[in-house]
């Protein structure tokens, strides 16, 4: 290996454990911080334990894992497959935890007398549930034969899948990542939290300005 891919590959190491060894400390730390301050405990925070959560398993289980076939191993097909569905239940289950925490800003905002009657503990766990379930079903999805398989024993002329360069787009489907993934997935759930922040906007700035002309009414008035 030339020396300057050598050094490349070595900074690129690097930078992967720095992200890694900073997102495991500053999520256990936000989950540490809810676990001893009772105050916290309310339904938002619940919702940022579980994006702590999937963040952490990013840092100490995915980043390795990204590191390791980032060097050309060789290795099983499937084993390589799972590899890469878990990077991808790990994002998907970020992106809903990030979307319920945009539906529960919204929700505090637009009806706040009733707020804790609806948005019960109840009711957060079983979102949280669903979260990670939905993740799970949308990253795994490739296991279930939506994926490079078919390909690669065509290009081999074998059947054997025992010994393939362990790299996401060896065995990941781009129809898959395209047309599922991110146009199912991640597309729209990004646009809805683009829509409900732009709503939470703009309540804000509609109850800021009755406050400001309720002010000037009652200096008006005095």
């Amino acid at each position: 290996m030339p020396d300057g891919q050598s050094a490349a590959q070595a900074l690129y190491v690097c930078m992967e454990v720095l992200i890694a060894v900073s997102s495991v400390i500053g999520n256990v730390m936000v989950i540490w911080a809810v676990k001893i301050n009772r105050s916290l405990r309310d339904t938002t925070f619940w919702f940022i334990v579980s994006l702590a959560v999937a963040d952490i398993a990013v840092g100490a289980l995915v980043i390795p894992l990204a590191i390791t076939i980032s060097i050309g191993l060789q290795t099983h097909f499937y084993s390589c497959l799972l590899v890469a569905c878990t990077v991808l239940v790990l994002t998907q289950s970020s992106i809903l935890a990030l979307l319920a925490i945009a539906i529960d800003r919204y929700l505090r905002i637009k009806i706040p007398t009733s707020y804790k009657r609806v948005v019960t503990p109840r009711r957060v766990g079983l979102a949280v549930v669903a979260c990670w379930a939905v993740a799970f079903i949308v990253g795994m999805t490739p296991m279930l034969g939506w994926n490079k398989l078919h390909n690669l024993q065509q290009q081999n002329g074998s059947l054997n899948s025992d010994n393939i360069t362990c790299q996401f787009e060896n065995v990941i489907s781009m129809e898959y990542m395209v047309y599922f993934n991110f146009f199912g997935w991640v597309l729209p759930p990004l646009l809805l939290m683009l829509g409900i922040y732009t709503e939470i906007f703009y309540m804000i700035h509609m109850q800021l300005n009755k406050k400001g002309q309720d002010c000037k009414y009652h200096r008006n008035g005095a």
